[in-house]
Formats: C-alpha cells, sequence, structure tokens
C-alpha cells in the first residue's frame, strides 16, 4: 500500500461528514496516545486544583457565601466588561480584553469540539453539529478571536519588554538587593505569556498546513489559515511534506495546550481561576468597615499571628494576585521609601502560606537570609543561602516596620483588578503586634491618653470644647436642647490650636446660615477610627460605647463631622454595635445648603485653586463632589492633581501614623503631595477638608522650602471669606445706609 492510500484510508475514517478531520493522518496508536495524554493533564490540572481547595480549607470560617447569585452575577459583568483591568491603565485593559475573549473563545472551541466528537458521535451521530454552516462560523469565529488574542498577548510582551514601568519592577523596598531572588518570577511571566503565544501561533501554523493540503473550499472561513497556508505554499512543499507537517504541529500544539492545563494550578496562571471568584467574593466595603474580634468562639489570640489564622478568603487573596504592581505604584508609604509595597506583602505571604498549608508554586521567589555586617556568602546563615525554616508570621516574614508603615488610606484595595482586600489583613496583623505590646512608644502614649482622656492630645475631656469660649455666640449643648445637627467636632479640630480657629469658622458659618446645630461638649470622644486601624480593637469598642451613650442623651436628626476620619467610624462602624445614624460630612451640608438658598455666594473668589481628596473623605465614602461644587460656587478656578478622586494620595497621618515616628522614610507622603500640586503652576490654594490634611500639609509646606508659593487652606475658609465680603457689599450698599 502506497503512503498516499495510507493517508486515504486514515482521512476516510476519521472525516465527519461535509466539515474536517479531527485526527487526520493518525493511527489508532496516536489517537490512544493523546488521550492517555489528556487524562493525565487532567487529573494533574485537578489534583493541583485540590490542593489548593484544600489549602483554602484550612483558613478560619468567612461569611462570604451569601447571596451567590447577585456576586457572581456582578463578578460575570466585571470580567466580561474587563472594568477593574482597565481602570487607569487603558493600554493593559486593552490588552488584557483580547487576551482574555481570545482565549475564552479558543477554550470554548475546545469543548464544542471535545462535546460533539467524543460524546455525541459515540452516543447519537445523528446529533452531530460539526460540519456545515456551523462549521463555516465556528471556524471564522475561532480564527479571528484567535487573531486577536496573539495580537494581545504581543502587546503585553511589548509593555513588559519595552515600556519599563516601575510597578512591574520587582526591586523590593524592605530588603536590600542580594538578599533575595526574584528571578523566577521573571521566567514564570515569560513562560506564562510566552507559552500562550506559542499555543496560538502553532494553532494557526497548524491550520495553514492543513489548508495548504487539502485546499478545502470553505477556506474562505478561516481568513488568517488562510493566509499562513500561503508560506507552505510558497516554500513549495508537497502533499506528502505537508502532512508531515501537520502531524508533527499537531503534537506541539496539543502537547503546549496540555501542558499548560497541569501547570495553571502551580503557576501564575492560577489567577485565570482564582481571580474570578476573588472578585465574586470580595468586600464591597474591605477596609472601610473591619471586622471586629470574634467572641465565640474566642480566639487564642487577637488577630493574624500564624497563617492558619487567617480566613479561607483572605488565603484566597494571596493566590489571586498577578504580581500587576498597581497596588505598589498607589502605596503612599512606599513612595515614601518606608519598608513597605502592598504587593510585596502579599506575595510574601502567598509563599508563606504556600510552604506552610499547601505546596510552593512552581517559580516562586527565593528569599535569601540577611547578612551581619561584613560577612561573604550567603551559606553561614543558611543551607546554600536558602532562608531558615520555621520563621514566624508576623515580625519574621512581615516585618513589624512593614506594618505600622501603613496609614490605611485603601489606595492598594483600590487599585488592585482582582479585590484582594489589603487593608484589613494588615490590621488583623497588626492586632497581633499589639496583643505583644510591639509599637512605638509614641503611638503607646497616644492610646493610653485616648484611654484615659478620650483623645490623643492627653487634655482633660473638660477642655475639649474650650476653643468655643471666643465665639460671640453660644453653640446649643445637644444632650440638652434639641437640634436638627449634631456636630461631632473631632479631636483634632477641638484640641489642636492650628486647628481650632478653623473650627470656629465652621461654627461661625453655621451660625449666619441659621443651622440649627449643637456638639456634644465634654461627652464627646475619639471617634476610634484610626485606632481600630492600628489594631486596638478593644479601645475601638470602648470609645465608640462612649459616643454611643453620649450621642443617646442627645435629640438631633442628623449628624455632621468636619473629620473625615470620625465620618467614616460613624457611618460604617458604630453600626456593628448598634449605633445607626444618618452622618454627613461638612462639605455635603455646605452643598445641601447652597443648592436650597439658605447660603448665597454672590461675591465671587477669584484664586486659582487646587483641591486634595481626603483618603475617608474620597476612596472610604465616595464624597468627591460636594467641595469641588462649593469651590465651583465661589467662583475658584479649580484645577486637579494627576492623582485625584479615588486615585488621590493620601497624606501619611491615616491608620494612626500621625501618632507615630516618621522613620525609614525618604520623603513624607506631604511632601510629595504639595510638590505634586506646586508643579501645576500658579496655584493661589492647596484645599483641603480634613482638620489632619490642615495639620500635616501646613508642616509640609515648611519643610519643603514652599512657603510664599503656596498656601493651604481648609474649604471652610474660602466659605467664611466669602460671607465677609457678601456682607460687606451689604453693610455699604445704599439701602444698608439708608436704614
Amino acid at each position: 500500500m502506497t503512503w498516499e492510500s495510507s493517508l486515504s484510508l486514515i482521512l476516510a475514517s476519521n472525516q465527519i461528514g461535509p466539515g474536517r478531520p479531527i485526527f487526520e493522518f493518525f493511527t489508532p496508536i496516536m489517537e490512544v496516545t493523546f488521550y492517555v495524554l489528556a487524562a493525565i493533564s487532567t487529573l494533574v490540572f485537578a489534583l493541583g486544583i485540590f490542593l489548593k481547595v484544600r489549602k483554602y480549607w484550612r483558613g478560619k470560617p468567612d461569611m462570604r457565601l451569601d447571596h451567590l447569585p447577585r456576586r457572581f452575577g456582578r463578578a460575570i459583568r466585571l470580567v466580561a466588561q474587563n472594568a477593574t483591568v482597565a481602570k487607569r491603565d487603558r493600554y493593559a485593559g486593552v490588552g488584557h480584553f483580547m487576551i482574555m475573549w481570545g482565549f475564552i473563545t479558543l477554550f470554548l472551541g475546545t469543548v464544542i469540539l471535545a462535546l460533539d466528537y467524543d460524546f455525541i458521535r459515540p452516543i447519537y451521530p445523528a446529533w452531530q453539529f460539526y460540519h456545515g454552516d456551523f462549521y463555516d462560523i465556528y471556524k471564522l469565529v475561532l480564527d479571528t478571536l484567535g487573531s486577536v488574542f496573539l495580537v494581545g498577548l504581543l502587546a503585553m510582551m511589548i509593555r513588559r519588554g519595552f515600556f519599563r514601568l516601575p510597578k512591574l519592577n520587582y526591586k523590593r523596598v524592605d530588603r536590600p538587593e542580594g538578599t533575595y531572588d526574584r528571578r523566577p518570577y521573571k521566567i514564570g511571566d515569560a513562560i506564562f505569556v510566552g507559552g500562550l503565544f506559542l499555543i496560538g501561533l502553532t494553532g494557526y501554523l497548524l491550520e495553514g498546513s492543513r489548508i495548504a493540503h487539502d485546499q478545502p473550499v470553505s477556506m474562505v472561513w478561516s481568513p488568517v489559515g488562510s493566509i499562513v497556508s500561503q508560506f507552505y505554499l510558497w516554500m513549495g512543499m508537497t502533499p506528502p511534506q505537508l502532512a508531515i507537517s501537520r502531524v508533527t504541529l499537531w503534537w506541539i500544539h496539543v502537547s503546549l495546550a496540555l501542558a499548560f492545563v497541569a501547570y495553571v494550578p502551580f503557576s501564575k496562571a492560577v489567577h485565570i481561576l482564582a481571580d474570578f471568584v476573588n472578585l465574586a467574593l470580595r468586600d464591597e466595603k474591605a477596609g472601610i468597615v473591619l471586622p471586629p474580634i470574634p467572641e465565640e468562639p474566642a480566639p487564642a489570640h487577637p488577630g493574624y499571628r500564624e497563617i492558619r489564622d487567617f480566613t479561607w478568603k483572605h488565603l484566597l487573596d494571596l493566590d489571586a494576585c498577578t504580581k500587576c504592581g498597581r497596588c505598589h505604584e498607589a502605596c503612599p508609604a512606599r513612595a515614601s521609601g518606608a519598608p513597605l509595597s502592598p504587593r510585596d506583602l502579599i506575595l510574601d505571604l502567598r509563599d508563606h502560606a504556600d510552604e506552610q498549608l499547601s505546596f510552593k508554586a512552581l517559580l516562586s521567589q527565593r528569599t535569601l537570609p540577611m547578612l551581619p555586617a561584613g560577612s561573604v556568602g550567603q551559606e553561614q546563615n543558611g543551607q546554600n543561602g536558602t532562608a531558615p525554616k520555621h520563621k514566624p508570621l508576623v515580625g519574621g516574614v512581615i516585618k513589624a516596620e512593614t506594618l505600622w508603615a501603613c496609614t490605611t488610606c485603601r489606595a492598594c484595595v483600590e487599585a488592585c483588578p482582582v479585590g484582594i482586600e489589603h487593608v484589613p489583613i494588615i490590621v488583623e496583623m497588626r492586632r497581633s503586634l499589639l496583643d505583644e505590646g510591639e509599637m512605638d512608644p509614641k503611638l503607646q502614649e497616644a492610646l493610653t491618653n485616648l484611654s484615659k482622656y478620650g483623645n490623643s492630645f492627653g487634655i482633660s475631656d473638660r477642655m475639649r470644647a474650650k476653643w468655643t469660649k471666643t465665639l460671640p455666640f453660644k453653640i446649643k449643648d445637644a444632650r440638652k436642647e434639641a437640634v436638627e445637627y449634631l456636630w461631632f467636632v473631632g479631636d483634632f479640630a477641638s484640641y489642636d490650636q492650628r486647628v481650632q480657629d478653623i473650627t470656629r469658622k465652621v461654627a461661625t458659618v453655621f451660625q449666619q446660615v441659621g443651622l440649627d446645630f449643637g456638639i456634644l461638649y465634654e461627652g464627646e470622644r475619639n471617634s476610634g477610627n484610626d485606632v481600630r486601624r492600628v489594631g486596638e480593637e478593644g479601645l475601638f469598642q470602648m470609645l465608640a460605647e462612649q459616643n454611643m451613650k453620649s450621642l443617646s442623651k442627645a435629640t438631633f436628626k442628623t449628624i455632621v463631622t468636619t473629620d473625615p476620619h470620625s465620618l467614616n467610624a460613624l457611618r460604617n462602624e458604630y453600626g456593628q454595635l448598634g449605633g445607626n445614624y444618618e452622618v454627613i460630612h461638612y462639605t455635603e451640608l455646605l452643598f445641601r445648603l447652597i443648592e436650597s438658598g439658605q447660603l448665597q455666594l454672590e461675591r465671587p473668589l477669584t484664586y486659582h485653586v487646587t483641591y486634595h481628596d481626603p483618603c475617608y473623605l474620597g476612596r472610604y465614602n465616595r464624597v468627591f463632589d460636594a467641595p469641588r461644587n462649593i469651590l465651583k460656587e465661589l467662583g475658584l478656578q479649580v484645577t486637579d492633581m494627576g492623582r485625584c478622586r479615588e486615585n488621590s494620595f493620601c497624606c501619611g497621618a491615616g491608620g494612626g501614623r500621625i501618632w507615630m515616628t516618621e522613620t525609614n522614610i525618604q520623603e513624607r507622603p506631604s511632601v510629595n503631595r504639595i510638590r505634586e500640586a506646586v508643579a501645576l503652576g500658579n496655584i493661589d490654594y492647596f484645599v483641603v477638608a480634613c482638620p489632619k490634611d490642615v495639620t500635616m500639609y501646613t508642616d509640609a509646606v515648611k519643610t519643603s522650602g514652599y512657603e510664599g508659593q503656596i498656601v493651604v487652606k481648609d474649604i471652610i475658609e474660602l466659605v467664611h471669606e466669602a460671607l465677609e465680603a457678601r456682607s460687606a457689599v451689604v453693610a455699604s450698599s445704599p439701602i444698608a445706609e439708608g436704614m
């Protein structure tokens, strides 16, 4: 029997109607070999997924399985639209969109083929559909989306290889070079993207060789494959050569695909599965509302001390990380030179979790031991330069200074495209540090003052309302008189002398517009927002209960506060303890008054300003427009900084950082921010809406040498100035003079 006749017999035995043969030129042994390899690949994949799920199962309980249809429906929309990846990085968003939908299409194409050939054909051949019009459309869709897939991969390779983006640099901020090895990460990235590219490329080479050999009438439905086929014809390949080429390319293509399937659970590629689930199960208020320490069953210690203390969802978070570097780029601590990168923290935790609970992922980083001064070589601190085993999590794998560097600004959570909850994880580990008494002495002093006096300044609560003494009017005591608005003033606005004049201006504006308001006087305590975020849960609950007791004695409709930190605690976290109130920021109230006509600003100001979005007002509570609308109503020219709204840059005070010593930093976040504002050019005022921002940025202007170039102003100062200008105009008008 000749070669050509053998091929004809094999072709005839595999033909399934007017479509395309599946195992063309294959002997039965070759076909069996394929199914054996496919089974092995599937089993390895299933084993990897089982080990991952077992790791999560070893985590603590977490109530994330409620409302699953709504959760997964939301995740499907986010993934289908590529919304989280495209946010802030249009190039990456487009590239990922092409890769994702190309991959999904090719995967579904494979599933459809297997369904028709391996299930329907043996059971009920009459139902086969892989031929005719369906086959033509199927080819066109896969041929087109396959090319989209390859273009997307090529675009991402160019981005990583030539753009030199800082966020894609794996250099650590907490360890000197030479004490870690992240080359495996780079190799893993190359294998992931390059492997997918080779799978797609060999698919087209295989398709081109088939078309060159068969010259089917339906080749018009494979435009890219038809173009590739011309390459073979140009080379003058004979039918036997094309047949050999097809079989060879088929095995290369299939081997790559099956190897990739087996590789997924053990590599970066697991994010294909983990990210969708993580997005579905994420907490939309992660970091905004922190979980209390559970009472039943009572934990052996508060917070996360060991990896087994993590909830299963936070273990899933670790596997979801794609090393995209967006959190690394957004972090104000990292930008200041502090030893914290949210990306590195998650990756270190992932490696530790795998080591303790599952298996070490392929091509993970190698953390080498820190060398004492003057030592040579790595071997003296560990075998072959490897880090010692059984290292404790908090204080070992993750250094205390790394955890204390966090400002809890949520920039990392906001930037993450896969729903990782960095802030709650950090706070849980801080709880463990506090339980062990490992903290900055200044923080210890602040917490002691808060426990004893209800404020971090260590001043008697009887002095909380001293700032009211110089006002020409009396502010109501909301515990004794019913008011419409209860003003929760906050510590810095009450005690810090740099802010007290601004606080009096707030009271004056409220009085001038006829607002019915009052305060709690000595009944107010620190809201506990930052206390909770340093990890002192017990003190937070004590402060919250004291405030709720005072609030229960008052009669009011709405709480208004000038402090975004207090806003967050009162609005979002007191509900856990039964304190449910309507809480608004004073900029929201002022804009309501402007819209209703109760606050009239007829005399425009003529300054050029930029506005800073406070983290706890913007990212935490989504108040972006009210402050800007007020500035526009004042007639000001407003120019936003590049980092604004959701992408605003933290002042560095949050998460209790304002109570800690500033060490291990090269440039304070507040100075970094002022430089950004000055770079806009011709800015008169740097406008803020937070008492802590007033202190942080006023100091930054002085220490950075920008005095005389820009001035920090709270919004209320500009409103007060506009009202004074209006009063002066009214007082000097002919009507006023004749009265």
